[in-house]
């Protein structure tokens, strides 16, 4: 009986090897597609993994092996009830989706949901835009590559075969390390050698295609410890104001405080040589704001007289009452002021102001005043020139021989829509038209401070920057992880008015500073003001700033500066070296 006419042996998934044997070498080409005919197949989601492959492979996302691996084996698992086969078909849509986003470099879901509430209040349109930024070109090439290539080899080879033993070497080579922001997945162990930090390899290991890797040999205990006795010290720092004697000069101190503002906005741009940066007399250029949103900025700023806080403590009354500024600035003799060129509602911006020892402090009157944008909730945005004026009138006609003005401007806030010839760009596109014109507001206030008759210190200090240009772990406009690239911002100081002569270059600090230099600054001023017949030295002044390693927060993520390198924690997770690399 030939060996084909046996029933038994021709239904077999064996058969089609055992004839391709017999048939001879010849026709060999036909024995891997025959061989695995009786296995399960993936079908069109081979090109969703390949498409996930692929931009591993760019550095885009990170993998999770195991996770995938189970994933791809729960496809393949027969089911013999048509109804169990496409409920599982539905299911599997909205799991793939959410694998991907896990196997992303974005925050983890549960940071986007803990910002809903604020979230919920944006526009349309803005929500719209966001959506849009989700998008990456790299990433449509790939799955479109994937789907071509897919549809073309899938004639010739069992694809998912292919895809299924990826996975497993993937997840073989993976070991526990630090998770990384996305909570990616392990890092792999030396066995992936000369590959470990580049290519597919190095987003496999680290999760975040080189932006996050293992904290360089440091146990976690390491740095954890370092956080601690860092702010231990920061707890025993404080800058009292001295009261001016009777006879010194009067002046008044403006503090501009602007949101979405970092020296990366600045350079990518191409506004990091703007003429108003240029006329500063001192400059901190590695000043770090600590955080990445404007609620905890505020804080921090507005209690710059005292070392640094951990964020949570932040929403509990300090010890010593000197580490309110503006209070302190009081008893200082200054009388305080307020001014913001928006209504202060969006998550009680105002209310977390007056908390910081200004309860009766009220705003700058607004109204008759142009409006320049509509923010993210559509509330008007009024131009930041027109404000500042207003403010320095108030100031001039107060009565107050020293007036303190602190003026807090959204106008570069991601999400504004400028009013007028330019309405129709989204916010991301009109940014730099949006940063050159405060700019400018700002260069021109100071050009008509220098021409009146009331001296004054203008005190630039942005909030924090803008994440104009993102980064692997977030897309642009998205601030959850406060890397250098958001919180270092360009803080600098410019002495105007009557009798304001400089002698000297203009001083540049490229030491890492915070708020307690900037309250040092403040401190020599009242003590000495810069106006006299000899002029100042910035040096003067700016000598021997104290200093202040980098550490910046938000609720659950923290970024600490170690050794020139950065390193990420995410809520209970280790610690990871983040690089800030770019897609």
């Amino acid at each position: 009986m030939p060996l084909n006419a046996d029933p038994s042996i021709t239904d077999s998934p064996h058969a089609a090897v055992l004839d391709a044997a017999r048939r001879g070498p010849e026709q060999d080409d036909a024995v891997p597609l025959a061989a695995f005919d009786a296995l399960p197949r993936l079908g069109w989601w081979n090109a969703y993994f390949l498409a996930k492959l692929a931009l591993l492979w760019q550095g885009v996302i990170g993998l999770h092996g195991l996770e995938n691996l189970a994933f791809a084996a729960a496809l393949l698992v027969p089911l013999r009830r048509r109804g169990l086969a496409v409920a599982r078909a539905w299911v599997a849509v909205p799991v793939g989706l959410a694998l991907l986003y896990h196997d992303s470099l974005l925050p983890p879901l549960s940071r986007l949901f803990a910002q809903a509430s604020l979230v919920s209040s944006f526009s349309p349109s803005y929500l719209a835009e966001i959506a849009q930024r989700f998008i990456s070109w790299p990433a449509v090439a790939a799955i479109v590559a994937a789907v071509a290539g897919y549809s073309i080899v899938a004639q010739r080879l069992r694809v998912g075969v292919l895809v299924m033993a990826t996975l497993a070497v993937l997840t073989v080579l993976q070991r526990p390390a630090a998770p990384t922001l996305a909570g990616a997945p392990p890092q792999a162990s030396s066995a992936a050698g000369g590959v470990a930090q580049s290519g597919a390899a190095g987003a496999a290991q680290g999760g975040a295609g080189g932006a996050a890797q293992s904290a360089a040999g440091r146990e976690p205990s390491d740095l954890d410890a370092v956080l601690r006795e860092r702010y231990a010290s920061e707890a025993t720092r404080q800058v009292p104001f001295p009261k001016p004697v009777a006879a010194a000069v009067p002046f008044d101190l403006i503090f501009l405080h602007v949101c979405s503002m970092s020296w990366d906005d600045l350079r990518a741009t191409g506004l990091d040589r703007h003429r108003l940066l240029e006329r500063l007399d001192i400059v901190l250029t590695r000043f770090n704001s600590a955080a990445s949103y404007s609620g905890p900025a505020v804080i921090r700023m507005l209690r710059a007289p005292c070392g640094q806080l951990p964020h949570g403590a932040l929403y509990s009354q300090p010890e010593q009452s000197g580490c309110y500024l503006m209070p302190a600035l009081k008893q200082a003799g200054f009388d305080t002021r307020l001014a913001l060129n928006h209504d202060g509602h969006f998550d009680d911006f105002l209310g977390i102001v007056r908390a910081q020892g200004n309860q009766g402090l009220q705003a700058l009157p607004l109204d008759s005043l142009p409006v320049a944008q509509r923010s993210f909730d559509d509330s008007p945005i009024y131009d930041d020139l027109a404000v500042l004026r207003r403010s320095a009138e108030s100031a001039a006609t107060g009565g107050a021989a020293r007036v303190a003005t602190y003026f807090n401007t959204i106008s570069l806030h991601d999400g504004n829509r400028l009013v007028g010839a330019n309405s129709g760009l989204n916010s991301l596109a009109s940014y730099k038209l949006r940063l050159n014109k405060l700019l400018d507001d700002i260069d021109a206030f100071m050009t008509e401070l220098e021409r009146g008759g009331r001296r004054a210190v203008v005190v630039l200090l942005p909030e924090h920057g803008a994440g104009f240009r993102g980064d692997r772990m977030q897309i642009a406009g998205m601030r959850e992880v406060p890397t250098p690239a958001i919180t270092q911002v360009p803080v600098g100081l410019k002495v105007l008015g009557p009798g304001a002569r400089r002698s000297g270059e203009a001083m540049r600090v490229d030491s890492p500073t915070s708020y307690l230099a900037v309250s040092t600054l403040i401190a020599r001023l009242l003590e000495r003001p810069p106006y006299g017949a000899s002029g100042f030295a910035p040096a003067d002044y700016a000598r021997d700033l104290p200093a202040t390693p980098f550490i910046a927060e938000n609720s659950g993520t923290v970024m600490l500066g170690k050794d020139d390198k950065y390193f990420l924690r995410i809520g209970n997770q280790g610690w990871s070296e983040y690089n800030g690399a770019q897609p």
